[in-house]
């Protein structure tokens, strides 16, 4: 008797998985932790560290400690619920051929390009592949499990295979932290959009390059045109693992 043919394709399993809802601006937002993955957006010691290339170059990085923490949360959370975590790092090899050449506007608008230009000694050290400038904050160390996406620009979908492993496993939410706001988690929620995918940010879990007027103005434009910002707390309540009540133990028979 022949055996049975065997299906091929992957099932999705969002039907198994109730929705919950996330209290967002301009709406609530509708989701699910399967079809949902928390993005980090560059949290690494270039933009959130003393002695980094944002430090070097002049930014102030004085507040990221309250953001590095706020993502721990998310993480934790996240993981708890089974939902995929991507790592961005942003940088380029030890050439930097990676980082184009005069001929490409990155050239001539990278900070980090412009700072070692302009102090030489520097040069090799800023967002170099295997530096510590390049290398994660160690309070946002990646687990087994979490993936981690090396960029070149500042959208995570440049060059990249992020769409591809996002809709590989059925995710159509993407929840955004990391830093910049303005920058480089703004150009990925942007291309997000672009891309058909429902983006979230949350804004106690970003970080910005030029004040306080540019992180609201990058939440102006998020809630506004291209996604919905919520806070960290909302998503830890939102995502935590429903846990089943403890029964209470009977109470001693009296003698």
């Amino acid at each position: 008797m022949n055996a049975p043919a065997q299906l091929s394709g992957y099932a999705f399993p969002a039907a198994t998985q109730a929705a919950r809802t996330l209290p967002a601006r301009p709406e609530a937002l509708s989701l699910k932790a399967c079809e949902t993955a928390l993005v980090v957006v560059d949290m690494q010691n270039a933009y959130a560290s003393l002695g980094g290339y944002l430090d070097l170059a002049g930014f102030d990085v004085s507040s990221t400690g309250p953001v590095i923490a706020n993502i721990q949360k998310a993480l934790a959370i996240a993981r708890a619920a089974g939902m995929p975590v991507v790592f961005f790092q942003n940088g380029w090899d030890q050439d930097y051929v990676e980082a184009g050449g005069p001929g490409s506007p990155n050239w001539h608008k990278s900070n980090a390009l412009k700072t070692m230009r302009q102090r030489p000694e520097l040069q090799g050290t800023l967002l170099a592949k295997g530096g510590w400038d390049y290398a994660l904050v160690d309070e946002l160390t990646p687990r087994p499990g979490d993936m981690v996406v090396p960029k070149t620009r500042y959208s995570g979908f440049f060059n990249t295979n992020f769409d591809s492993l996002m809709r590989s496993r059925g995710i159509r939410n993407l929840v955004f932290t990391g830093i910049a706001t303005n920058v480089c988690v703004e150009s990925t929620l942007r291309d997000a959009f672009h891309l058909e995918y429902f983006a979230v940010m949350l804004e106690d879990g970003t970080h910005e390059l030029g004040g306080a007027a540019i992180q609201q103005a990058t939440i102006y434009n998020v809630e506004t045109f291209f996604g919905w910002v919520s806070t960290v707390d909302d998503f830890v309540r939102t995502v935590a693992p429903h846990t089943a009540p403890v029964a209470a133990k009977p109470a001693p028979a009296l003698a």
